[in-house]
């Protein structure tokens, strides 16, 4: 349908695009919002760097990865280990606050719309930041679920408690507002106790982290569910002024959001296209004059238009 290459947007000032997008969010009639990483990122939710380093020196140290992405990665020799590493990183990334307003933001903008979110995010940034959770289709999975590795069943389970024992048994302390602290001196433990390590209530293997890595991932009830009533919201809203709101997606699923965002814009004459992604804001040549596209931080665009009036 759309060119092989996909061009830029002719240069607009931020502000002209920004004023474009506070009227489309205005009269819209329903707002698609389709969440990649680069909007956890702009929230704060960064794997690199000093928030890295805080949590993960330790691991940095042994093993020699420099981000909690390539961490998840390695081929730790015993569960213990695995899930001292693991209860760690799903802590700070699903159960600690995200340093930036950044969804509160996109919540106030969209809250009294007819919304619907599609997101390949799973740190559960929008039902913390007040989103309904039955507008929400998270496709990719959760860090707050696990399920069985094998998988013998579709069924997912809550995290939230064994993740805070696992964390406070490598000698961390959580505070009332969720952060993590150790106490003076202390170095954390790099195992968990073997008491605490996830087994599958119905086979006994070894439980994992509910995410879509390959062909194991548990698509359950609620999946479903929730894929149902994305599908609906699209058809209730067809030809309809629709506006397609796309925030941090990138390249490594763009078939999820980004590709069919473009498709169902092309073939709605009535429907609009916006991206904010820094660096990385693209429409293809069939959608141009109905593409609002700025390369600019997410959460500084979200902050000028609540700034806009209406």
């Amino acid at each position: 349908m759309f060119a092989s290459v996909f061009n830029k947007k002719p240069e607009e000032e931020n502000a002209g695009k920004a004023k474009r997008l506070r009227k489309e969010l205005a009269e819209a009639d329903a707002i698609v919002i389709g969440a990649g990483a680069g909007l956890s990122a702009s929230a704060g939710f960064i794997y690199t760097g000093e928030r890295f380093r805080k949590y993960f020196s330790d691991f940095a140290g042994k093993y020699h990865f420099s981000d909690m992405y390539s961490g998840g990665f390695y081929p730790y020799e015993t569960l213990e280990e695995y899930w001292a590493f693991w209860s760690r990183y799903i802590y700070v990334n699903r159960y600690m606050n995200a340093p930036k307003p950044v969804y509160e933001e996109l919540f106030s903008l969209v809250k009294d719309k007819d919304y619907f979110v599609l997101t390949t995010n799973v740190d559960h940034c929008f039902q913390k930041a007040g989103f309904d959770k039955h507008r929400l289709f998270y496709t990719q999975g959760d860090y707050g679920l696990f399920q069985c590795s094998l998988p013998c069943h579709s069924s997912v389970y809550e995290n939230e408690e064994i993740v805070r024992r696992m964390t406070a048994a490598q000698g961390y302390q959580i505070a009332a507002d969720g952060s993590l602290t150790l106490p003076e001196g202390r170095v954390p433990e790099m195992a968990v106790p073997s008491s605490l390590v996830p087994h599958c209530p119905k086979c006994g293997r070894p439980m994992t982290m509910n995410l879509r890595a390959d062909q194991t991932f548990v698509e359950d009830k609620g999946w479903h569910q929730a894929s149902l009533r994305y599908s609906e919201f699209l058809r209730r809203h067809e030809g309809m002024r629709v506006l397609f709101l796309e925030l941090g997606c990138g390249y490594n699923t763009p078939g999820i959001v980004k590709f069919s965002f473009w498709q169902m814009t092309a073939v709605n004459p009535k429907a609009t296209y916006a991206c904010i992604n820094l660096g990385e804001a693209y429409a293809p040549k069939e959608i141009w004059k109905r593409a609002i596209c700025i390369n600019e931080d997410i959460g500084a665009i979200l902050n000028q238009l609540k700034l806009q009036p209406a």
